[in-house]
């Protein structure tokens, strides 16, 4: 079943799912604030800290009941950064994927449609900047964007700069970071604001780059990409079996060193560090949910035991799975089991933040 549906109506569903319950993960930070994902959509949050004037930081982890399509009208925007740790976002003119981004200025984007499945988690951030606020920051004593980066900063009528790409490595770095933050509090306000502008900074150099020519921001063939996006899926859906580079290569139509290459081109990294930390990051979660073993969480991952897990979560997130599991249980109510539409075929709501 697909649900299509509109911004007014999905933000009107947001609101009334946690107008009687706000919640703040961060008690000493008022400005942290937590929404639960509708229920007749799915099950998850939107957490939106505001860390400045000018400055938002947004957090979805969502699990979507069905195929949903958004609808978006034309509207002004700010400048922004949408990254995907897992889930992919579709519309006419993107895929974005795990490990990848859409950076865009700011402007007036086009109307659009885009659909999101529900087969695959969500895990995104997103940190979006008015003008004025990136003016002051690299702006001259007038505020004027040095040439290379004036295409970031748009009239209200002009349609907006935008560009996808493949976080890199220091990027997706950034991004865990971000999202497993250590503070609260004012402590917690002014680290994620340094790690949002040094993502910013990573993007702001990307954008010279390809001003001088030094950087193509899509060297591989749309063929290809497509390709290695179809690999990206095998190995998703063989988690506890993947196959050799060979295999894998061969089941997509390119040779291996076309596979190595474009992989790390689309996503950052190399094809099984993809995995390893895709299953870590599957394991975290379930971890954080809280209804299964730990052991059963490793057989699941496709560890042969307990102790192999252990020491991979550790190097990836800096603890032992207990640890985190004792430091990281937050009985918020979207992880209770999914809750599926009943006998609705459709529903008319967009939402661009998260998806």
């Amino acid at each position: 079943m697909t649900i299509s549906i509109s911004s007014p109506t999905f933000y009107e569903l947001l609101y009334e799912e946690t107008v009687n319950s706000f919640q703040h993960p961060d008690p000493d930070d008022k400005l942290d604030v937590m929404y639960n994902f509708p229920k007749l959509l799915g099950q998850g949050y939107c957490r939106e800290i505001n860390l400045r004037a000018g400055l938002e930081l947004l957090i979805g982890d969502l699990r979507l009941c069905d195929r949903i399509i958004f609808e978006d009208p034309e509207k002004e925007c700010c400048i922004s950064y949408h990254f995907h740790f897992s889930g992919t976002h579709e519309d006419k003119h993107t895929s974005t994927g795990g490990g990848q981004y859409i950076f865009h200025g700011s402007g007036l984007a086009p109307q659009i449609k885009s659909q999101c499945y529900h087969q695959q988690p969500y895990l995104e951030i997103e940190f979006s900047v008015q003008p004025e606020l990136l003016r002051s920051f690299i702006g001259d004593s007038e505020g004027e964007l040095p040439q290379e980066l004036q295409h970031l900063i748009r009239e209200s009528d002009s349609q907006i700069y935008h560009r996808f790409g493949t976080a890199t490595l220091p990027m997706q770095r950034v991004a865990q970071q971000i999202l497993h933050c250590p503070y609260r509090g004012i402590t917690k306000r002014v680290y994620l604001e340094g790690k949002v502008l040094e993502l910013m900074g990573m993007l702001l150099a990307q954008e010279v780059e390809i001003h001088d020519g030094k950087s193509n921001p899509q060297p591989l063939q749309p063929d290809v990409v497509d390709r290695i996006h179809h690999a990206r899926e095998i190995i998703l859906q063989r988690l506890d079996n993947p196959p050799s580079l060979n295999e894998l290569a061969r089941l997509v139509g390119l040779n291996e060193c076309t596979l190595k290459r474009g992989f790390r081109l689309c996503f950052g990294t190399t094809v099984f560090d993809y995995l390893r930390k895709y299953k870590l990051e599957q394991a975290r979660q379930l971890l954080e949910a809280g209804e299964m073993k730990i052991t059963e969480i490793a057989h699941a991952m496709g560890y042969t035991s307990r102790s192999p897990f252990a020491a991979a979560f550790r190097k990836q997130f800096g603890m032992n799975p207990k640890e985190y599991q004792k430091q990281r249980k937050i009985p918020f109510s979207y992880r209770k089991n999914s809750v599926y539409l009943s006998n609705q075929s459709s529903a008319s709501l967009s939402f661009t933040v998260f998806c």
